[in-house]
């Protein structure tokens, strides 16, 4: 009796042991990790006697190491993400600090270096995915930002399925999130766009949800709502569409939001309504794009501290999404593979805005536009150009320069450069 016991513990013993391996095979060998070096140059030069900082230059090397595991075998799967960060000054000032590459001190001196660190835990039924911990999402309504050495990160919860066909369900709750240059998660606040809302009253919870639907390989609609707590509540609806046309492919994208305060309202009056459109042509590596923005209620475009907008109108240094404003854009593109240069891509932008209510407006010379009775106007003019090495021992290494200008009759005028070196190793 007892050697039958004993050899039935045994049995058992090893078919869980396998079991363990077999999960534990599905969690790491289907993992994969990734080391990406970003080397990245920033000055913006700003114009006109009410600036209180003629330039922000700063120069600055990171590294950023992650590992997305695969899933443990099973009816539900787990997993687990992580994600390490080194940031180092290689040149900065106090004079020219603050270009968001670097955290600074009270005294305005950047870190010689800073790290921070995120994790994520995972688990999947069938096509429903969830996540808890850190998060990048990149939604309609809360876009990480990811424009200097690291990606904005968020503290929460987010739950995907796509078990239904042609649709994909989005739910996210998130409680601080960690900007690009900082190491620490901070409580969530709105956007100041010129001084239109407060960026020191903060929010400790945001609620979100969204459905997208893909009727067509070609159409997607969207409808997304979120609720910043006791700040605003954002809804947004979407349209893609993209057709054959003659040789190319002609595309058309709309983005309708719409924001307004909630809760204890501790920003205050928040009343926007924006219609951001894109129409554009491809053929034979060219692009052509351009499209019509409106803002309108009596307060600035509403969303997240240190969040992209979103908006097709957004730049490097301006979002033209200030209370009233009107922008027209203009976008061209080429891929050089065209030409038989894979690797090498351009473009150029053109954003004009008017109609730009100055009483919302914070700066000197917004109120001194407001006091002549005014309208705000602004242009900014951008290229991008990137390479990627295609082979030889850079391969994989790429290299872009982005250059920007923008005047104003409301902010001062800036040109801007960033020099942007980057490598990603996968292992």
């Amino acid at each position: 009796m007892n050697i039958s016991l004993s050899r039935r513990a045994s049995l058992m013993l090893a078919a869980l042991g396998c079991a363990c391996q077999a999960a534990q095979a599905g969690f790491v060998d289907d993992g994969k990790g990734s080391l990406e070096l970003r080397n990245f140059y920033f000055d913006r030069d700003f114009h006109g006697d009410t600036a209180s900082q003629s330039r922000r230059g700063e120069w600055a090397q990171g590294f950023m190491l992650k590992w997305q595991s695969g899933y443990t075998d099973g009816v539900v799967g787990f997993g687990l993400d992580a994600a390490g960060m080194l940031g180092l000054k290689l040149d900065s000032s106090p004079d020219r600090s603050g270009t968001g590459l670097l955290p600074r001190g009270s005294d305005k001196r950047a870190a010689d270096e800073y790290g921070k660190a995120v994790a994520t835990f995972k688990a999947k039924l069938s096509r429903t995915e969830l996540q808890v911990g850190g998060l990048s999402p990149q939604l309609p309504l809360l876009a990480s930002n990811y424009s200097r050495l690291f990606p904005q990160w968020f503290h929460g919860a987010q739950l995907v399925s796509k078990d239904l066909d042609d649709f994909s369900f989005t739910v996210l709750q998130v409680d601080a999130t960690k900007l690009r240059d900082s190491s620490d998660f901070e409580d969530l606040t709105a956007m100041a766009q010129q001084g239109a809302y407060s960026a020191t009253v903060s929010s400790d919870r945001l609620y979100y949800a969204g459905a997208d639907y893909q009727p067509l390989k070609n159409l997607t609609v969207s409808l997304h709502t979120s609720e910043l707590e006791d700040l605003f509540r954002r809804d947004f609806a979407g349209f893609k569409y993209r057709l054959a046309a003659g040789p190319g492919e002609a595309f058309t994208e709309w983005r309708w939001f719409n924001a307004r305060e909630q809760g204890r309202a501790l920003l205050g009056e928040v009343d926007n309504r924006t219609l951001s459109t894109n129409f554009g042509y491809s053929l034979h590596g060219h692009t052509f794009s351009g499209g019509y923005q409106k803002v309108s209620g009596d307060t600035a475009y509403a969303y997240v501290g240190g969040t992209d907008t979103y908006l097709f109108s957004e730049q490097q240094v301006s979002t033209f999404a200030l209370a009233n404003e009107r922008a027209w854009m203009l976008r061209y593109d080429y891929n050089f593979a065209a030409l038989g240069m894979p690797g090498l891509t351009f473009n150029v932008r053109y954003v004009k805005g008017d109609q730009v209510d100055p009483q919302r407006i914070a700066t000197a010379k917004g109120r001194a536009l407001a006091a002549r009775g005014g309208e705000g106007e602004e242009w900014e003019r951008t290229t991008d150009i990137t390479y990627v090495v295609q082979s030889g021992a850079l391969r994989n290494v790429s290299l872009r320069w982005r250059n920007a200008s923008m005047r104003s009759n409301f902010a001062d005028a800036a040109d801007e450069n960033r020099v942007i070196v980057g490598y990603t190793f996968e292992f």
